[in-house]
């Protein structure tokens, strides 16, 4: 099911590397480009009916589900700027005057690709004569995830009061835009309290002025948000753990600490509502990135854990060994747990994210 670029032996580029195409050697632009690896397939390609099958928390992803009824194939997820699916191909075949002419020989074929894409916004057209099941299927790819309502709460777009939203139909992951932010809804802890995230990190903000960020942004929420905003208590500064001392659950670096326990003050900095504390945004803590990764939480995987575009943010647990942080990477290793010096990355590639926890 996964496709393949091919042995290397010809017309390969590695990520990274670029091709001079002014000569118009293949179809297309006649420009410099650079080569980037795709999207990983997380799944095979399914039929719209397998994909029925799946957990809802299964159902928004990086893999291809076919619309038997029309032909038609959908990646299951909103694709970023500058990023691209893999190529479903359904067949390769050599017709027979191929076959009489090099069948015992060497041949060569490419593929050219033309591809069809739509926006959120033009979906709508490939419905009609399609399986039931496609509108449900498309506006979870619009919200980034499948909510048990349906269509009880406004599309990702739609900018919309709190008073819209229905948070206790919520599934981790779900992206919606509330009195002019965008978020990704993290999860439901109880009598009525939701923790969000901020979408896009907020860019340009080094580890040592993410307190003051957050602040400030805090302060430039709607009132009616703000009244929402449960009281939490942050610890200052953050327990702190040793990237160097950790070790990756199944070898698999940057997903899962193995040992966080070593470290049982940070093991134990999961952010909650706490009466005693303050009204205020934060930065989610290691602890609270490694229970939110898994399959039924926001996030699944390596991907997912990424701010909107792609982009790398801070967390709030630092690494005082090397006078470092802790952040969730971007670019090559999108969604990987990294750290990074706490006066640096000043970039327009990522930084502070900031999160609270609401109650409806």
């Amino acid at each position: 099911g996964t496709t393949h670029p091919g042995d290397g032996t010809d017309a390969y580029w590695s990520s990274g590397d670029t091709f001079d195409n002014s000569a118009g050697i293949w179809p297309g632009a006649t420009l410099e480009n650079e080569a980037a690896q795709n999207l990983c397939q997380q799944r095979a390609p399914m039929t719209i009916e397998q994909w029925s099958n799946l957990e809802p928390y299964q159902q928004i992803g990086d893999f291809w589900v076919v619309d038997h009824t029309t032909g038609w194939a959908y990646w299951a997820s909103l694709l970023e700027p500058g990023h691209a699916s893999s190529y479903l191909l359904d067949a390769a075949e050599l017709t027979d005057a191929i076959e009489d002419t090099v069948f015992n020989g060497s041949y060569y074929y490419g593929i050219h690709v033309d591809s069809q894409l739509i926006s959120p916004d033009n979906s709508e057209e490939f419905l009609p004569g399609g399986d039931s099941r496609l509108e449900a299927f498309l506006t979870g790819i619009k919200n980034n995830s499948m909510n048990d309502e349906g269509t009880s709460n406004p599309r990702y777009e739609v900018d919309s009061p709190p008073s819209d939203f229905n948070f206790d139909s919520m599934l981790p992951g779900r992206v919606f835009t509330m009195a002019g932010e965008e978020y990704l809804y993290l999860e439901d802890q109880g009598a009525g309290n939701h923790m969000i995230i901020r979408h896009d990190p907020i860019r340009h903000t080094s580890f040592n002025a993410q307190p003051q960020v957050l602040s400030d942004w805090f302060s430039g929420l709607d009132a009616e948000v703000q009244a929402m905003v449960q009281p939490v208590s942050i610890p200052d500064p953050a327990p702190d753990v040793s990237y160097a001392s950790i070790t990756w659950a199944g070898g698999q670096t940057g997903w899962l600490p193995d040992d966080l326990n070593l470290f049982p003050a940070a093991a134990a900095d999961v952010t909650t509502v706490n009466p005693s504390g303050t009204p205020q945004s934060f930065a989610l803590s290691l602890a609270d990135v490694v229970r939110l990764s898994t399959p039924e939480a926001p996030f699944p995987n390596f991907a997912q854990r990424a701010g909107k575009h792609r982009a790398w943010w801070w967390l709030r647990t630092s690494d005082a060994t090397f006078n470092n942080a802790w952040m969730v990477q971007h670019s090559e290793n999108v969604g990987h747990l990294q750290v990074g010096p706490v006066s640096a990355n000043i970039l327009p590639t990522g930084g502070a994210r900031p999160a609270i926890i609401i109650n409806q």
